[in-house]
């Protein structure tokens, strides 16, 4: 399956629903859209949930003449991206769905190579790697050779931007749990895609990873520190203790993937870059308050 090509030629896909959360500047979404208009697989609706108090900003940045039918769904006082996924998932009629961030945005080729993947009818589900536009990873470690989705993997193969779901697997598992993610009112602020994709694994779905299909993302500053980044990547990393804990894996698993923040932590503090080491240790910490299912403070 690795290497295999997109399809060639454009036009509407009658089988690709987007659906994106969004809350917030509506220049991002206007972006995406821009990408989405120039996909050699132009997808078959894309659904922008809205969950600003007021609807006028989004209702103009998607009321331009794209080459896709858009579906402005309005739900203010509601909170969370997990929530407006759902509430998107549950209007969607293509029979694959994927779930782009208002500030991504995707290369020409990204659908394609989804819909190529998941022609195998196997397939349950595919995901992409991040990327800047150098085609440099960003955001994370992501695995460099294509693969199958596994337990051992889905930390380095997942990101919900760049998942494409069958439909009929994502309506069985009653879509994102609504207690994760950014925005929800637990402090598990993220790990979303991951639970998603254990959830699917545990059914016995079959996921596939390329890192060829990549997408585009604003990068997290972590080259610099201050106390709202730090508190950002704490509730993240809470996130991601608690999925960890959540889906049975073991001290020695949850230790992988603490002692690496830590050991970054204690370099950058050997460096005297005091407030490096301070980003580095909130993600540690807040990995252990998901994983006990505490939390300390803010």
């Amino acid at each position: 399956m690795a290497g295999r090509a997109p399809p060639s030629g454009s036009g509407r896909s009658g089988s690709l629903s987007l659906v994106v959360a969004t809350i917030g500047p509506a220049a991002p979404l206007t972006r995406l859209l821009d990408s989405l208009s120039r996909q050699t697989a132009l997808p078959l609706e894309v659904i922008v949930v809205d969950q600003n108090d007021r609807d006028a900003p989004v209702a103009e940045a998607i009321g331009g003449a794209w080459p896709f039918p858009v579906v402005h769904l309005h739900t203010p006082g509601m909170r969370g991206a997990s929530r407006g996924r759902n509430v998107g998932l549950r209007r969607a009629s293509g029979a694959v769905v994927g779930f782009p961030d208002d500030d991504c945005w995707y290369p020409a080729d990204c659908l394609a190579r989804a819909l190529a993947l998941l022609a195998d009818p196997d397939m349950g589900f595919v995901a992409g790697r991040p990327v800047d536009e150098t085609g440099r990873t960003i955001n994370g470690r992501f695995e460099n050779a294509p693969q199958r989705i596994v337990r051992a993997n889905v930390w380095t193969t997942s990101i919900e931007w760049l998942q494409f779901f069958r439909r009929d697997l994502l309506k069985s598992l009653d879509g994102y749990d609504e207690t994760i993610g950014v925005g929800a009112t637990t402090p598990w602020q993220s790990a979303e895609a991951q639970d998603l994709v254990l959830r699917a694994l545990a059914t016995g779905a079959t996921g596939f990873y390329d890192p060829d299909m990549t997408g585009h993302h604003e990068e997290l500053p972590v080259a610099r520190s201050d106390p709202a980044l730090r508190r950002k990547l704490r509730r993240y990393g809470r996130g991601m203790g608690h999925v960890l804990r959540r889906h049975g894996y073991g001290l020695v698993q949850f230790l992988r993937w603490s002692l690496r923040p830590l050991g970054g932590a204690l370099i950058f503090l050997a460096r005297r870059d005091v407030s490096r080491a301070k980003l580095h240790a909130a993600v540690a910490f807040g990995r252990l308050e998901g994983y006990v299912g505490r939390t300390i403070g803010e």
